[in-house]
């Protein structure tokens, strides 16, 4: 058995999914091979090279994969598909768009998000929002994977994997780069963040989200937000934690005025610590705390910013 994993990538580095995909790939037996489809991505490319477990990295340089178009990636993983007994890829927004079309043209059943790997052909996936797992066993001949990054380690890196190139399928034509409008940031970035503040509707407005900032900034931390306060306007949507936003694993959650609906909890529940501050002390939020405060976030906040200080 043998297992490709499309790597996310922007060129120049790799996205930290991509070390977590290798770990799950890694978990599926056999060696692990990583597909680097890119343009001038050569520093991508040693970069997975490094990716303890992997032993071989394939490039398929060319114009068309500079800004990763899920057709022509796609088509570049059925170009390799014989080869392959899995092929996976973490399921983010950049995954969820390529292996869809990889499992369609290949006639098979993609096995979807998932958290676990108990055999090279039976998976574990959350379902019903996180409170359900299930449990999928594919007979499919090649098992198209997406990976919940959260439910995996990041690949330890020491590895010196070969770096071996392939031809580039031609461009599919299907589809053209426009333009990319990216959210900047001097915090970390929600997704990867050790230490994550988010805030709720308890909140109450845009502008008291700023009661938040001394303390994220004490925690060099990013900031996130429940699904309410992003359709209440108080946030951007870039910010959103949760089921129908970003799934979150940190070392340290702090959930601020936030009551717990389930779909916030099946985006931020894997975090290592839960921290939760809310006036409500039936609040689900605190089913799934490590501590919990019960009290009025406008007198906790600040005086937590300050006691970190």
């Amino acid at each position: 058995m043998v297992a490709l994993v499309i790597a996310e990538h922007d060129n120049a580095s790799l996205k930290s999914s991509t070390a977590n995909t290798v770990t799950a790939a890694a978990a599926c037996g056999g060696d692990v091979h990583v597909l680097i489809a890119g343009h001038n991505c050569a520093a991508a490319a040693q970069a997975a090279a490094q990716l303890a477990g992997v032993s071989k990295v394939l490039v398929a340089d060319g114009a068309q994969f500079a800004e990763g178009l899920a057709e022509n990636v796609a088509e570049q993983a059925l170009a390799l598909a014989k080869d392959y007994s899995h092929i996976l890829a973490p399921a983010t927004a950049y995954g969820k768009n390529i292996a869809p079309r990889v499992a369609a043209k290949l006639d098979v059943a993609q096995v979807s998000e998932i958290s676990k790997v108990i055999s090279p052909d039976t998976f574990e996936r959350p379902i019903y929002a996180g409170n359900a797992i299930a449990t999928v066993q594919s007979a499919d001949a090649v098992k198209v994977i997406t990976v919940r990054t959260t439910g995996f380690d990041v690949a330890a890196t020491g590895g010196n994997a070969a770096v071996e190139n392939v031809t580039a399928v031609a461009d599919s034509g299907k589809s053209s780069f426009v333009s990319r409008e990216v959210a900047k940031s001097d915090r970390p970035d929600l997704a990867g963040a050790k230490v994550i503040v988010s805030g709720g509707r308890g909140m109450g407005s845009a502008e008291s989200f700023k009661i938040l900032e001394p303390l994220a900034d004490r925690l060099n931390a990013a900031m996130g937000a429940s699904r309410a306060a992003v359709d209440a306007g108080y946030v951007p949507n870039d910010w959103q934690v949760g089921q129908t936003g970003k799934i979150v694993a940190p070392q340290l959650y702090i959930a601020v005025g936030i009551s717990g609906a389930i779909q916030h909890l099946a985006g931020m529940k894997d975090s290592k610590t839960i921290v939760a501050i809310n006036k409500d002390p039936e609040a689900p939020i605190f089913s799934v705390a490590d501590y919990g405060i019960v009290g009025d976030l406008f007198e906790i906040v600040p005086q937590l910013a300050k006691e970190l200080g």
